[in-house]
C-alpha cells in the first residue's frame, strides 16, 4: 500500500507483479533476498522495504513535497515501523503469538495511535507529508481489527484523518485488485 501511494503520487511508472505470498514464483524468490512484498527491483537496486520505495520513488519525483517535512516526522515514522507495527501484528495476528498478550499488545499500540491523535490537526504537520502516507496504512489495518473498538475511542482527529485516506482517489487507485501474476505473464503498468 505505501509503495504504490508512492508511486501513484510521484508518477513513477511500474511494471506491478501481484505476487500471492503462499506462492511466491521462483522468478520473485531469485530477485528478492527477503523473500518479502513489496519488492522494487530497478537497474542495479533491489529495494524490499515498503518506506525504502516510498523514498525511492519520491526521490525521482515528489510533486507534493512529501519528502519536505520536519525531522520529526521521521521520528513518528521510525515509531510507526518499528513499536507500533510489533504490537500492530501481536494484535491483529494474535493467533501466531499464542504466547503474547494480545491486550497488552493493544494497548501498546493505542498508546501510539493517542500521540498521533495530540499531534493531528487535519495532517501530522501543516500539510500531507511522507509521515502521513507512511503511517496511515498502519493506522487502517489496527482499525479494521475491531472496527466497531476502534471508532469507540476518543479519537477524532484520527478518525477524521484515517476517514479522509480511505475516501481518497488514492486509496481506490492503490486498492484495484490485480490477477496473480506468473513468469511469462505480460506486466501490468502501475499507475496505468
Amino acid at each position: 500500500m505505501r509503495a504504490r501511494l508512492a508511486h501513484l503520487v510521484s508518477g513513477t511508472q511500474v511494471e506491478l507483479r501481484e505476487i500471492v505470498l503462499r506462492d511466491k514464483p521462483e522468478a520473485f524468490l531469485a530477485v528478492s533476498a527477503s523473500g518479502t512484498v513489496p519488492c522494487l527491483v530497478a537497474q542495479d537496486t533491489v529495494l524490499d522495504e515498503s518506506l525504502d520505495i516510498m523514498i525511492w520513488a519520491l526521490g525521482r519525483h515528489d510533486p507534493q513535497r512529501w519528502l519536505e517535512m520536519p525531522t520529526a516526522g521521521h521520528a513518528l515514522i521510525a515509531g510507526c515501523d518499528g513499536p507500533f507495527k510489533h504490537a500492530l501484528d501481536r494484535t491483529k495476528y494474535a493467533a501466531r503469538y499464542p504466547e503474547e498478550d494480545s491486550d497488552h499488545h493493544r494497548a501498546q499500540a493505542s498508546n501510539f495511535v493517542q500521540n498521533l491523535e495530540e499531534q493531528l490537526d487535519v495532517w501530522l504537520f501543516t500539510r500531507p507529508t511522507l509521515a502521513d502516507y507512511a503511517i496511515v496504512p498502519f493506522v487502517r489495518q489496527f482499525a479494521m481489527i475491531d472496527r466497531a473498538w476502534f471508532d469507540a475511542q476518543p479519537w477524532p482527529k484520527l478518525q477524521r484523518w484515517l476517514g479522509q485516506f480511505l475516501e481518497s482517489p488514492e486509496f481506490s487507485a492503490i486498492m484495484e485488485r490485480h490477477p496473480q501474476w506468473l513468469p511469462g505473464d505480460a506486466p501490468v503498468l502501475f499507475p496505468g
